[in-house]
């Protein structure tokens, strides 16, 4: 038995000593081409370094040259320095040499710079030989998107705080919409799922860059942090329901069937995810599109109840304003870099985000509109105890049973 398990470990310990060889002589048979950084800034009338490695066996002399993507010889974005770069080979016959490429900004855009051997070779790993450049008019430009960014993102991550806080200082819900309250927690639900996939899960980062090679992860850690604070936040609202005065309202049937809907999608996604028709990739899409339909119709139910009770009370209007103010910076802000960055397709092009931000915006003045001119006189009266549900009202007069 002794050395049955010599045996086995000798040849476990031989397996292990071809494979590395293997891989290290592989990985001595392989000349990369490869940029550094692979994703640079740059102003209009200004230079920035990058830098362009070959690294593996060379025979022969090569020339890099360069192209730029969506662009022609007489309006390139970039003036690059040197235009063709030659390698020639060490006497070993493997080089490991880094050069220096100025990039001079000549009009604003996004593209990718893509640096070409000659002659090419099968044995040419050119995976990582490109850089993601963006070309900006300036940047104070940039400075002030940050800004609006920074603002809008405060915005809608404050934006549920004072519903929250109105429904602690009145011990009651009565006058929010359950079915805007469930629409919106499956939503945000769908929505940090999406997010925490394409942030910190490795396979469907590699999926997502194997479809997009010279693309980058569109998820940042705010993207995360806003999607779980908002699942939270809205999931402690639910809570309070539970606890404080609600009347007769409850989920619509018209919610639950959506919702339902909803929940087949899920379904059938995951189906096809385990019977291989689907990848993991696709599932995390499809949850980001529910949220997407979710933002088209949650707000419908809270409008409707606010126009059958002809009053806002028990809708915080802070919610609507910061939520206002979040969609509006948003929108700005891609205004903002479609003109820095001559970039006006990242919003016409694919107006998905502009237009949800415009829907809730559009929301929120209805909203504003009902709170301030329509029901201002009903809102004033319940605010007075005359017709006020919650605890402590200073007349008799019955509650109001609300059902969506």
């Amino acid at each position: 038995m002794a050395a049955v398990c010599g045996t086995a470990k000798c040849v476990f310990g031989l397996l292990l000593i071809i494979a590395a060889s293997t891989t290290a002589q592989s990985n001595k048979t392989l000349l990369r081409l490869q940029f550094g950084p692979q994703d640079t800034t740059i102003i209009v009338g200004q230079a920035k370094n990058v830098t362009l490695r070959l690294h593996g066996p060379l025979s022969e002399t090569v020339t890099v040259n360069f192209t730029q993507t969506n662009a022609t010889n007489d309006n390139a974005y970039v003036q690059v320095t040197p235009s063709t770069i030659a390698f020639t080979p060490p006497s070993s016959n493997f080089i490991d040499r880094s050069e220096r490429v100025s990039l001079r900004g000549l009009r604003a855009g996004i593209f990718d710079l893509l640096a070409h051997l000659s002659p090419s070779s099968a044995l040419v790993d050119q995976s990582q030989a490109f850089v993601r450049v963006t070309v900006a008019k300036s940047w104070s430009l940039i400075s002030v998107s940050s800004v609006i960014g920074w603002t809008y993102f405060l915005a809608w991550t404050w934006s549920f705080w004072p519903q929250i806080w109105e429904n602690r200082t009145r011990a009651s819900v009565v006058g929010l919409s359950f079915d805007y309250l469930a629409l919106n927690l499956l939503g945000h639900t769908m929505y940090a799922a999406f997010n925490c996939a394409l942030f910190w899960n490795g396979s469907v980062q590699a999926e997502y860059l194997r479809r997009n090679p010279r693309g980058l992860i569109p998820v940042l850690a705010n993207d995360v942090a806003f999607s779980l604070h908002a699942v939270f936040a809205t999931g402690l609202i639910i809570v309070q329901c539970f606890f404080y005065e609600r009347g007769q309202q409850k989920v619509s049937y018209t919610a639950r069937a959506i919702m339902t809907v909803f929940a087949l999608v899920v379904m059938i996604s995951g189906v096809l995810v385990a019977t291989g028709t689907y990848l993991w990739l696709d599932f995390f899409y499809n949850l980001s599109y529910i949220k997407l339909a979710v933002t088209l119709v949650k707000y419908v139910p809270q409008a409707v109840l606010n126009y059958r009770r002809k009053s806002t009370i028990g809708w915080s209007i802070g919610n609507v304003l910061l939520d206002f103010t979040g969609g509006s910076f948003s929108m700005l802000q891609m205004l903002v870099n479609g003109y820095n960055y001559d970039d006006w397709d990242s919003i016409f092009g694919d107006g998905a985000k502009f237009g949800l931000g415009l829907f809730s915006v559009l929301f929120d003045v209805l909203f504003i509109v009902q709170h301030y001119i329509l029901y201002r006189n009903s809102n004033y009266i319940e605010l007075r105890g005359e017709n006020y549900p919650g605890p402590g009202s200073v007349t008799t007069a019955p509650r109001q049973n609300i059902s969506t």
